[in-house]
């Protein structure tokens, strides 16, 4: 195997992330429910026969270490392999914008490697890889739909019917770490059950995160109102800025301010290479 090509790095929403408490070593508790969408960067990666790591940008700039160049030297140096690659990334999804899709490229690289290089490693050899990479990493590797607790690392799979969702992205984005150390975060949200969601997955819950964000980036309250207008129940997904809802087939919708993404998605039973890697040891 020479190459592996238009390989995709699906996005997630996050149809309710609470916060509901905090460790001592400053890493926040959460409840979230993990969905994947049909939404994704493309991924292109081809062998070398010796170790250079090379990416190139078909589209939007990354930085010099993205997160699909980290993922690539982890499993180099992780398997001991004496073959490099050649990683060419076109994003499409947008970043600071809660879709994780810097995990998700990163969760890509470490499965299309495994194959390309012919590592073989079981998940369970990848996961701790992708978790020293990412808090979403084990996620997009796991490949499924997922009931997430403790600081994102306790994965439980759950099935959700299928369902249409718009997802809208202003022109700003915001940082993860900003919103987790606003001395105005909810931290205490009472824990949920997954009976409690399973009743009403997709108008259950809020998303804690969501007002610190409209306060720190005014686009996030524009977008929600631009949903609402629409005769929409939106949300904000992760820590924004981008935000979502769940529409219906005859659902029309207006042309959004210039500058900002509008993507209709619908949401995937399991992650497309969830077949890529086995789950035994």
């Amino acid at each position: 195997m020479q190459f592996l090509h238009n390989v995709p790095a699906p996005a997630k929403l996050n149809l309710f992330l609470h916060v509901t408490g905090r460790r001592a070593d400053g890493y926040h508790l959460l409840q979230s429910a993990f969905m994947l969408i049909d939404w994704w960067d493309e991924l292109h990666f081809d062998l070398r026969q010796d170790t250079q790591l090379l990416r190139h940008d078909l589209s939007t700039p990354l930085p010099a270490l993205d997160l699909s160049l980290r993922a690539a030297q982890a499993l180099q140096q992780a398997s001991g392999t004496t073959k490099g690659a050649l990683i060419r990334v076109k994003k499409n999804l947008p970043s600071e914008a809660g879709l994780g899709g810097g995990s998700s490229d990163a969760a890509t690289t470490l499965l299309a490697l495994n194959r390309l290089w012919g590592l073989n490693w079981p998940l369970s050899r990848l996961l701790p890889l992708g978790a020293s990479l990412g808090a979403d990493v084990p996620f997009f590797l796991g490949g499924r739909n997922a009931w997430v607790q403790g600081i994102g690392e306790e994965l439980q799979a759950i099935d959700l019917p299928a369902a249409r969702f718009v997802v809208l992205k202003p022109r700003l984005g915001l940082s993860t770490a900003t919103i987790f150390q606003d001395p105005a975060l909810v931290r205490d949200t009472q824990p949920a059950t997954m009976d409690d969601f399973a009743a009403q997955p997709y108008a259950f819950g809020r998303n804690d995160l969501q007002a610190v964000a409209q306060r720190l980036c005014p686009e996030v309250s524009q977008s929600l109102r631009w949903l609402e207008n629409q005769g929409l129940q939106p949300k904000m997904t992760g820590s924004g800025s981008a935000v979502f809802a769940k529409i219906e087939p005859s659902t029309v919708l207006s042309h959004p301010p210039e500058g900002w993404i509008l993507q209709i998605c619908s949401n995937l039973e399991v992650h497309p290479l969830h077949r890529w890697v086995s789950c035994d040891d």
